[in-house]
């Protein structure tokens, strides 16, 4: 029994004595921890979208035009007559009330380079085609007169549809700007095209839809949103939204008016008939399209992080 005590005695402390040198054995070190980097956000990349706003007139177009016609032979060949029926002279005044504003919606494409990732000048090119709905009520005839008489009976005295605003538009724009992470801001300019600006007062067959160029300039606001965005539909590398204003301007050149004035015969007055004088002043022998654009938008890049 003491043999047995002694064992168990001397056991204990072999066991003691073995767990107090593991105790003092150097623990085995844990592993570092594993850190994925987040990427570093860059503009660098294709991108494509669209966008949708307002669009109005910036032009000085407000002063009145007012036309001298003179009376024909006949009341079928004169556009006023007297009280009695006879022929007379007369005046066409038209107001030259601009409402050419209205929605402006379409497409942007483009590639932007950014020179160093995170913060730094971006630069790009940007193309987009616009559809535009404004001009529908823009120069209407405002008044006639004539002395003790008035307009004769089936004589066309404007054009319903007056001076139409354009039916669209497009620019090719380059982009200069800085960018903060996800936040860029840009200044842009270059070329612009539109159609359907060039209707001029006159007959509905005699109105044209002349082809126009002239530029554009602006400037504007981007943010990226996370790529897990609600609008990433098409899974692109990142979504962005901006908010843009461009002036727009556009050229039409020295143009014939069109008719002011018809009788029931077909004799047409404008500006330039032979007899006709122009009271106002000739601020419609040269016109430009002139006009801003607020718009926003929405872009899905396809490149880059």
């Amino acid at each position: 029994m003491k043999s047995l005590l002694k064992s168990a005695t001397a056991l204990a402390g072999i066991v003691v004595a073995g767990s107090a040198l593991a105790a003092d054995l150097p623990r085995r070190a844990a592993p570092p921890p594993v850190f994925t980097p987040v990427p570093v956000f860059t503009w660098t990349g294709f991108y494509a979208g669209f966008n949708a706003g307002y669009g109005f007139n910036t032009a000085d177009t407000r002063a009145p035009t007012v036309v001298g016609v003179p009376a024909g032979a006949t009341a079928a060949s004169s556009v006023f007559v007297t009280g009695a029926g006879a022929p007379t002279t007369g005046v066409l005044a038209f107001g030259n009330r601009n409402s050419n504003d209205g929605f402006v919606g379409g497409g942007q494409i483009g590639y932007n380079y950014q020179f160093t990732p995170g913060s730094g000048v971006v630069v790009g090119i940007e193309a987009d085609a616009q559809y535009v709905d404004f001009g529908r009520d823009r120069n209407r005839y405002a008044f006639a007169t004539a002395a003790g008489g008035g307009v004769a009976p089936g004589t066309l005295v404007f054009n319903p549809n007056g001076i139409s605003g354009l039916d669209f538009f497009g620019t090719v724009r380059g982009r200069l700007g800085y960018a903060w992470d996800r936040t860029l801001v840009y200044a842009t300019g270059g070329f612009a095209y539109g159609s359907g600006g060039g209707r001029d007062f006159g007959l509905t067959n005699s109105s044209r839809d002349d082809f126009q160029t002239g530029w554009v300039v602006g400037g504007g606001v981007e943010y990226a949103l996370p790529t897990d965005s609600f609008f990433n539909f098409f899974r692109s590398s990142a979504v962005t939204l901006k908010v843009e204003g461009l002036y727009v301007n556009l050229d039409q050149g020295n143009r014939n008016n069109g008719v002011f004035a018809q009788t029931a015969n077909g004799t047409q007055y404008s500006v330039f008939s032979p007899g006709v004088v122009s009271v106002g002043p000739a601020n419609l022998y040269r016109r430009e399209t002139e006009f801003a654009v607020v718009r926003a938008g929405l872009n899905y890049k396809f490149n880059g992080f």
